[in-house]
This record gives C-alpha cells, structure tokens and sequence, in this order.
C-alpha cells in the first residue's frame, strides 16, 4: 500500500510517534493506503510552523497583490492536474469520477476569484464627529487558521476554507478527515509548486481526538473553520469559545424540497432526484424531506419513483454509474440503521430499503436508492440528518403548512421551492429559515455566493465575499490633527 506522510513546514513527514492508520476504497472495503497517525506532537510543529510564517519571514511582506498572484497560480496547478486528483478523490472516498472530475475541474475558480479579491480588501475614512481628529480603518489577518475538512468532497470544502484564508493574508493548519486524506496530500504539493513560502500551508492527519482537539485548543490557532456533523461543530464551538476564537461551521442539514402543484413536474422530479440521490446522498444539502402539495403527491411519487428506479449502481470509476457506495462502514452501518428507524416508526417503504447486493456493487459499502412515504415531521427519519440516499416524502395542503414543515427542524442549511408563481417563489424564499433557497433547482453552488447555515447549521458564511471577512478583523486607528488634550480625567 501506498505510505503517505503529512506536511509540516515546506516538508512531508511521517507522525512524531511513527503510527500509520488505512484508508479504505468504499468500492472494494479494503484498505488501499497507509496515512500518518499524527498527533498533539504533530500539531504543535504545524502550529509553530504557521506562526512563524504569520509573523516572520517572506509572508508578512508580500503585498496583498503578491499573495493573489500565487493563488492564482495554485489554481492554473490544480487545473493541470484535476484530473489525476479526481481519480485519487473516488478511490477514497467512493464518490462518482463524473462528480469528482467536475469539483476539481471547479476548484480553481475559488484561487483566482479569492486570488483577486486578495488586494481588494479596502478600509475607510471615517468622517468623525469630533473635529481635529482623522480616523481610518484597517482590514488585518487574524492569524493561524485551523481549517478542518469533511469526506465527502475533500477538495472543493478545502477550497471554500483555504481560498479566502490565504487571501486575508492568514497561514493554516489543515487536518482532513481520517477517511479522505490522500487528495489533500496531494494537492499541498501543489502550494509547495506555486511559489508558497514553507510554513503558509501545512496539514496533518489524524483522527479528530488526537489531531482536531489539539488543533482547536492550541492557543497560537486564532480562527478555526470546519466542516461536518452538527455534534462534531458543537464541541468545536464549545472547545474554540474557551480562548474567544473565531469560528465558522458548516454543518448538518435536513432540507426541504417543497413541490407546488403549479409547478413543472418533470423538472421538479428531477431535481429531487438530483437532491437526495446524488453523492448517494452523502451532502449537506441534501434534500432528504420532499414535500408534496396534497393534490399532486401520487402524480409526483409515481414519476419520482419511475426515475429512481433506473439509477445506474456500481464502480464510481465508471462514467456510467449514477449512484456509488457509502464512503465509510460507520457511515454505511448509520445509514442502514436509519432505514430501520424509520420502518419501525411506521413510515411507507416505497423503494429499496437495505444494503445493494447487485452484483455490479461487488464488495462495496452500498445502499439502494430509498424512498419513504406516509412520513410525519416529527419522525425521526424527518428530524434527524441521514447523510445516504434515503428520502422522506411529506404531503402538505397549502403554503401555510409548507413553511410549518420546511421550518420544523433544528437546521436550515438549505431548500428548493418548485412553483411557476414568482410571488410565491419570493414569499416561501423570505420565510424558509435557510441559508440557501433555490427556486426550480437544486444543489447549486458558486464561489461568488456565500453559503452557509440558520440554526443548527452553522455559523459564518463560505465563498463570496463574505467568506474573506471571516479571516479578517477591523483595527480604528485615531490621529490628534489638532484637537485640544482637554481634560485627562473625561473621556473625548
């Protein structure tokens, strides 16, 4: 098996306490590679290492222009080699090489685009109510950054994190995740290629209780970003608040896609099919709770039903596949248990149900295509995020109940709204409590636009420009031009 070595300080290393852990290929359940086991010791020489290219060194003195200028070099880097990455993304983690191959095809828009804001972060004069003084703002780094990915797209997470961090002018720790390191790996030989000064970018691997917790309390680590599992964000935020450090967390969803019964059904089946089959249904913005206006639900389910049922499964390799495995056995053991969940609770199983034993799934982590009806919102299958291909399909009457429904969750990450009434479209856009609502589609992203969660989805926005202002903070700086010293004792 291939041995791969995290990268601390412009050098690849194996752990300080010279453990190796496997990482699986979800197609064949078995393991393919051998990744450092890293630890505290390791997180504290990422740590020093990033601190000191924060503070010393050729970073801090390059010019915002500068540092754009080598973003947009990383991105032309991984545009040369999207390829190669991709093929290293399915075999880790199982996801479609149509998907992968069109994030890495993808992932360089966030270097150029961040790699231009670099030096459009402006501050201002501020025109002060005081006379004889001149006031300005500053928009200044906030330091290490411990920028902490999820599975189920390692590249294009890392991107929305790295992106605007280095173009704020930070330095990162970067820990992936234990199932999907070797794409990261790959790609900080990217970052050494484009010209980063050592120390700017450095990742170790591990598991969460090792490396995460000693990468989240290290006091030298002023932001922390992450993505993944609502519980996992909780004690981040929990373990981050302790030295008052900035975070942002883009966590779990459990998203409506709302269909009205003036809407174009084809297209609306479609997109629901795109939103909890895709990625096998292992995203965030998964739309996990189809909810079906009363008078179209048959109609619908039956379209619904007719699509899903021709879903290609098998090796993610392959251009042909449509839906792949589950990308870890934890992961793959929760998703059928939530399917029993949900049987027991009394909802409808319309399809699948069970583990895929075709025999184009081979040895793989695979669940077939799911979909439940009869769902009630406060079960838990409606509740809680499954994170597989498994589907809630809930009957509304009117858009009164919709918003009820759409809305009585604890997350808000995303929904869609299927309608051709455009006031409708704006009505149902105002009240979803989400951070994102598409409107005759799904599962659309850019880096232009900010993502992120209401509720228990999170805190802070990724991509756009809201994303570089969460790497930033703001420094006033006051000039006596004149202004009497008056009294030491009265505030000016």
């Amino acid at each position: 098996m291939d041995k791969l070595q995290m990268y601390i300080d412009g050098r690849y290393t194996d752990a300080a306490n010279g453990e190796w852990f496997e990482s699986d290929n979800p197609f064949t359940g078995q393991p393919w590679a051998l990744i450092a086991k890293g630890g505290p010791d390791d997180v504290e020489l990422a740590v020093q290492a990033a601190h000191r290219a924060f503070t010393t060194g050729p970073w801090p003195e390059m010019t915002a222009s500068q540092r754009g200028h080598l973003l947009r070099k990383l991105g032309d880097l991984v545009a040369r080699d999207a390829k190669r990455l991709a093929d290293l993304e399915v075999q880790d983690n199982g996801k479609l090489i149509a998907e992968m191959q069109a994030q890495c095809n993808y992932v360089p828009q966030w270097y150029y685009y961040f790699g231009g804001l670099a030096d459009k972060i402006q501050g201002a004069v501020v025109p002060l109510d005081k006379k004889g003084y001149f006031n300005f703002t500053r928009h200044e780094p906030l330091g290490v950054a411990a920028l902490i990915t999820a599975w189920n797209s390692p590249l294009l997470l890392l991107a929305w994190k790295l992106a605007p961090a280095l173009a704020a002018g930070c330095t990162a720790v970067v820990k992936p995740s234990e199932f999907t390191s070797a794409s990261t790996l790959a790609f900080v030989k990217l970052v050494e290629e484009a010209g980063f000064p050592p120390g700017v970018v450095n990742v170790v691997t591990g598991f969460g209780r090792d490396v995460g917790n000693a990468l989240v309390g290290h006091p030298l680590v002023r932001k922390v970003a992450f993505t993944g599992s609502d519980a996992t964000g909780r004690a981040i935020n929990e373990l981050a608040a302790k030295q008052f450090k900035r975070v942002t967390l883009e966590l779990g969803g459990k998203s409506p896609n709302i269909v009205f019964n003036d809407a174009k059904l084809d297209d609306a089946v479609n997109g629901a099919v795109s939103g909890i089959f895709a990625a096998t249904g292992q995203t965030c913005i998964a739309g996990s709770r189809l909810l079906l206006q009363e008078d179209i639900h048959d109609q619908f389910v039956e379209k619904l039903l007719a699509l899903a049922k021709t879903a290609r499964m098998g090796d993610p390799k392959s251009l042909e596949t449509q839906v792949g495995p589950i990308t870890t056995r934890p992961q793959y053991e929760k998703v059928l248990g939530y399917i029993d969940v949900a049987k027991n609770d009394g909802a409808e199983l319309l399809m699948g149900g069970g583990p895929a034993t075709r025999p184009e799934c081979g040895n793989g982590w695979f669940v077939e295509p799911t979909v439940f009806s009869g769902v009630k919102n406060d079960m838990r299958i409606a509740q809680e995020e499954v994170f597989g291909p498994v589907l809630s399909v809930i009957k509304f009457r009117d858009e009164e109940e919709a918003l009820a429904i759409a809305n009585g969750v604890r997350f808000g990450l995303g929904a869609g709204v299927w309608t051709n009434d455009i006031g409708r479209a704006i009505r149902m856009s105002e009240r979803i409590q989400a951070g994102t609502v598409w409107v005759n589609t799904y599962r659309a992203v850019s880096y232009m636009t900010p993502f992120g969660g209401y509720k228990d989805s999170g805190i802070g926005r990724e991509n756009g420009q809201d994303a570089i202002r969460e790497y930033l903070q703001v420094k006033s700086t006051w000039i006596n031009t004149g202004a009497p010293s008056g009294n030491p004792f009265v505030l000016k």
